[in-house]
């Protein structure tokens, strides 16, 4: 039977502290809330004050069940206070010479029998257990910010964490309603040691230019649909607290330098702009500790119209290719009100091209989306060709054929004899350098990549990639493009990847590492990124659903161009592919779908 603790104590009454505070105190364990002085031990009592009203006012929690809640809180200045306690976590700042203090002290005052926790996110459990004489009692619980509402625990043990205080300790994330991962002590457990890569790296993007900060978050938000964009997301972390766990990851987890903190965080960190909490991070916050962002220096103007910046008119698309992504791209041009020629490779094929989008617009009608007139106007607005010929008088072509190089370069070799002068051609590559298929016209100033996310007509991101030789006009254009069409365009430099692809399939690939490395299974991966993190989808859930060799293939490009070893392919990824387990589509990816 697993022991019943009926008294908690919490060190550090911070924001994550208090939240703890809560989650016990909200299950009805009587919690000793401590701090280091009086002036620190109020405003925790006002952390908590703040998050049970503003739960009150919100329906989520009755007043006499927040009276109860308060009462069994007892706040105390100093460790002596947990003289008794069946349990003590640990929630101070991530530094490790303070909490080995703080378990020293622990280790003194509390009963031989008491379990000693910390919740920790990046330090190493097993150096903090040994400033005690009770190492096998010593275990992590690391909670998610805000703790009351997320979800996940990590339960992390060490080499000589007694089985029978893991057993304690997962049946009492249990009774608290948390869904718990048990783990070994290893930099970042799994959740940071897969988020903070992701997060670093879309920094080093900003750092270099790559993309604006309000474009490489609109990315990952509509590319992804995750919850929120990683430079946002490190505003609300902190950008001191994102410092110290990359730092010690980096440290303790092999020197991998997509670990190391970028320059532009330590610089941000050293001047003070700290991130939401401090008023200012990489948005600007109406004031300290305020999730409302206001306008800077840095926000675009949303007075700039794209005719000013030199975009071009236009109203007829050529949309050359067959395959499902050209079938999107025409839907969706259609329903916008552009004039659109569908040019394939025969008449044959450019019936099922007009089949599978009459099929598409009638499910719009059926479902309500569309209107039947609506329809037919999009239906009227498309001509079907099987010849490029046909493209000498449109203003925009977008190409979406086979992702083999030559097959574009011929291609675009044809449209720059065939097209007239100042029109933009488009290509809708997501792994090919777009400066490749440029320099096969004689036009490369015009070219530019549109990459639409699949399926075209629901996913409202594109991709607009600019080469060293794209002109501001032709990216005006494109941009003005995605905006008629009802899409958010952000705007990103011609490298492998782009910024969806390049941010989110080294963080899938970590992901494989840590299952090859026995370190966790792929059930637990899936539970600490989807509720740990908000994602939408698990790592493995979601590489099922793209295919291991769409994953394998893309992770290969990013290691070919930018030559980082972290990015090297997981082995394990390789052997799959080989297997012939691409996920979904074969029945068997890292899952078995064959009784689904």
């Amino acid at each position: 039977m697993a022991r019943e603790f009926s008294t908690v104590g919490v060190v550090g009454l911070g924001t994550m502290g208090a939240g703890i505070v809560e989650v016990f105190a909200r299950n009805g364990i009587d919690v000793v809330a401590v701090e280091i002085s009086a002036p620190a031990l109020e405003r925790g009592r006002a952390t908590l004050k703040g998050s049970t009203d503003r739960a009150v006012a919100k329906g989520k929690l009755a007043e006499a069940d927040r009276d109860a809640l308060h009462e069994r809180v007892h706040f105390k200045v100093g460790l002596d206070a947990l003289h008794s306690v069946d349990l003590v976590i640990e929630a101070v700042p991530e530094h490790l010479d303070l909490k080995q203090r703080i378990f020293a002290e622990l280790d003194r005052v509390c009963r031989p029998e008491t379990i000693l926790a910390t919740n920790t996110s990046s330090l190493s459990v097993t150096e903090i257990s040994v400033a005690t004489s009770r190492p096998n009692q010593v275990i992590g619980i690391h909670f998610f910010n805000p703790a009351p509402v997320m979800k996940l625990v990590e339960v992390v043990r060490t080499v000589v964490t007694a089985p029978e205080v893991v057993a304690d300790v997962e049946a009492l994330c249990a009774r608290l309603g948390k869904v718990d991962v048990t783990i070994n002590d290893r930099a970042g457990f799994i959740a940071n040691a897969l988020l903070f890569g992701y997060l670093n790296h879309a920094v080093g993007m900003f750092e270099s230019h790559y993309a604006t900060r309000e474009d490489i978050d609109a990315a990952m938000k509509l590319g992804c649909g995750l919850p929120m964009g990683p430079l946002a997301l490190m505003d609300l972390i902190g950008l001191d607290t994102a410092y110290e766990i990359l730092d010690t990851m980096y440290r303790r987890g092999g020197r991998d330098r997509r670990h190391a903190p970028v320059p532009l965080l330590k610089q941000m960190v050293t001047a003070g702009l700290l991130g939401r909490k401090s008023g200012r991070g990489f948005y600007t916050y109406e004031r300290p500790g305020s999730p409302v962002v206001v306008p800077d220096e840095a926000t675009p103007l949303a007075t700039e119209s794209a005719l000013a910046d030199g975009a071009r008119a236009i109203t007829k698309v050529g949309v050359v290719g067959s395959g499902t992504m050209a079938t999107g791209i025409i839907e969706v041009f259609a329903k916008a009100g552009y004039e659109v020629v569908s040019v394939t490779r025969g008449m044959e094929k450019s019936a099922k091209v007009c089949e599978a989008v009459k099929t598409s617009l009638n499910k719009g009608v059926v479902r309500g989306k569309l209107a039947e007139a609506d329809r037919d106007a999009a239906l009227g607005r498309i001509s079907w060709s099987a010849t490029l010929d046909h493209l000498a008088d449109v203003d925009l072509v977008v190409e979406a054929v086979v992702e083999e190089l030559s097959v574009k370069k011929a291609l675009f070799a044809s449209l720059d004899e065939i097209c007239k002068p100042g029109v933009v051609l488009a290509t809708t590559t997501s792994s090919l350098p777009v400066i490749d298929v440029a320099m096969a016209t004689h036009r490369p100033a015009d070219v530019v990549g549109l990459h639409f996310f699949n399926p075209a007509p629901v996913m409202p991101l594109v991709e607009v990639v600019r080469t060293i030789r794209t002109s501001p006009e032709a990216t005006a254009t494109a941009r003005a493009v995605c905006a008629a069409l009802g899409k958010t365009g952000v705007v990103c430099g011609d490298r492998s990847g782009f910024i969806v692809n390049a941010l989110l399939f080294p963080y899938l690939n970590d992901a494989v590492k840590m299952l090859e490395a026995s370190y966790s299974t792929a059930d637990d991966i899936d539970h600490a990124m989807k509720l740990g993190c908000g994602y939408p989808m698990g790592p493995f859930e979601l590489l099922d659903v793209v295919g291991l060799d769409v994953a394998l293939a893309i992770q290969r490009e990013l290691y070919l161009e930018l030559r980082e070893p972290g990015f090297a392919p997981a082995p394990l990824l390789e052997h799959l592919v080989t297997a012939g387990y691409l996920g979904r589509k074969t029945r068997r990816g890292f899952r078995d779908h064959s009784h689904r």
